[in-house]
């Protein structure tokens, strides 16, 4: 059964962290392109972060640059987003989802499958 599952999620406080997981069953994650999404209420779905397969190249919204930071554990089948300085503008939902590397499209333009449960990351004082 192919799975993606996300973890790490909870209530932090303005400026704190949260590092996320994209755990993957049933098939191997470093011969996809990982995307980290999310949606908050109200909002539609954004792309936040992708690696890609082919040479770990990362892509990241202009919104998080500088402050999130996705990677990749082979050996554990996982993909991490690891989130600092966290903004109350960041809370949602965090979604990951899989992706096949195609000539003329990278990123978020890539077409997205395989989507996780998604884990709420709440950014609150």
């Amino acid at each position: 059964q192919v799975q993606l599952v996300e973890s790490g999620g909870g209530l932090v406080q303005p400026g704190g962290s949260l590092r996320l997981s994209c755990a993957a069953s049933g098939f191997t994650l470093e011969y996809y392109v990982i995307g980290w999404f999310r949606q908050a209420p109200g909002k539609e779905r954004e792309g936040v972060s992708c690696i890609s397969s082919s040479d770990d190249t990362t892509y990241y919204a202009d919104s998080v640059k500088g402050r999130f930071t996705i990677s990749r554990d082979n050996a554990k089948n996982t993909v991490y987003l690891q989130m600092n300085s966290l903004k109350p503008e960041d809370t949602a939902v965090y979604y990951c989802a899989t992706a096949l590397e195609r000539v003329g499209a990278r990123g978020f333009d890539l077409s997205y499958h395989n989507w996780g449960q998604g884990t709420q990351v709440t950014v609150s004082s």
